[in-house]
């Protein structure tokens, strides 16, 4: 029992972040109405841009700085433990600004005029996932990354349940731009905008919604999003160009789990995975882990095509 407690509880971990990476590709989904299938080596760029930040060696300078500006001693000792957090104010702004120039320069004008590929933007995505993958090797080779922090193989317990404290941190921080991303969604005039434009795109254009725009910011949005996991999934694992392929697997597994376009679904299915991979590399082994993505989306395909958005209307 406690074995499968252990690992509900890393599934869940694992979960939280997955959900975040599926929300990113779930609003694209929604508003453009196709799959970004450049989503992981997004995810990969910002995983690098964490690693070259890594290595510019501000973890003194900013801990001087805090010493001198009187805080107190615990303050500048937590420096090295939120560094690579603080990635994320660099990765964020990066990856949202190169993902609305991506979808203006790139996939607009593709909206634009007739092909016979009907879906010749999905197209371009995998393209531009390949670039990115290829410039990647370029410009530091094909060997494995890592950031180094105090806490990346740190564990702490709850009785006899163990918890790893980087994937803890990370999955707190997740739930905390989870949440900020529903409050955008549903409180904002941004946010009604993109659920307008995603529900009906000529409705809301009609009421003055400039969709092209909301398009652009939602695919950016849903960079930004995957550009938090990325940076909070330094820590745990190796940096490599390849990296991005599974994730974008694991996102577009999450997105047809959870029901095309639904946010709520994607939590779901993000959470319904890794749980599904940590139960199947407890029970069954590590090498099964990489094919239960793709089991899962083969019975999700064949017995609820449309999702956990089919079974809760949301």
């Amino acid at each position: 029992m406690e074995v499968f407690v252990q690992t509900v509880v890393a599934g869940i971990l694992k979960g939280g972040l997955y959900a975040l990476i599926g929300i990113g590709m779930t609003l694209i989904m929604g508003v453009m109405g196709i799959l970004n299938l450049a989503h992981g080596q997004l995810m990969m760029w910002a995983m690098y841009v964490t690693y070259l930040l890594s290595l510019t060696g501000w973890e003194p300078y900013i801990m001087k700085l805090l010493a001198a500006a009187g805080f107190a001693p615990w303050v500048v000792d937590l420096v090295p433990w939120v560094l690579p957090y603080l990635s994320l104010t660099f990765t964020m702004p990066a990856l949202f600004l190169g993902g609305m120039a991506l979808q203006r320069f790139l996939l607009n004008p593709l909206g634009r005029t007739e092909t016979i590929l009907p879906h010749n933007q999905v197209l371009m995505t995998v393209g531009v996932g390949m670039v990115l993958t290829e410039v990647a090797r370029f410009a530091f080779k094909s060997d494995y990354k890592s950031v180094v922090t105090p806490y990346a193989s740190a564990t702490m317990y709850v009785g006899e349940i163990s918890f790893n404290v980087a994937l803890v941190l990370a999955f707190v921080i997740a739930l905390f731009y989870t949440a900020a991303l529903f409050l955008l969604l549903l409180r904002t005039d941004l946010g009604r905008s993109i659920r307008a434009t995603a529900q009906d795109r000529e409705a809301a254009r009609l009421m003055g919604v400039d969709t092209e725009r909301i398009t652009a910011v939602t695919f950016g949005i849903g960079a930004a999003l995957v550009a938090i996991a990325g940076t909070l999934l330094v820590p745990v694992y190796y940096i490599f160009p390849d990296i991005g392929g599974p994730f974008t697997t694991k996102a577009f597994v999450i997105t047809v789990l959870g029901g095309l376009g639904s946010t709520v679904g994607a939590i779901l299915g993000g959470v319904t995975l890794g749980l599904a991979e940590a139960l199947g590399s407890t029970y069954l082994g590590m090498d099964y882990e990489s094919i239960i993505a793709m089991v899962i989306f083969l019975l999700v395909l064949l017995f609820l095509p449309g999702g956990f958005k089919r079974l809760t209307g949301i």
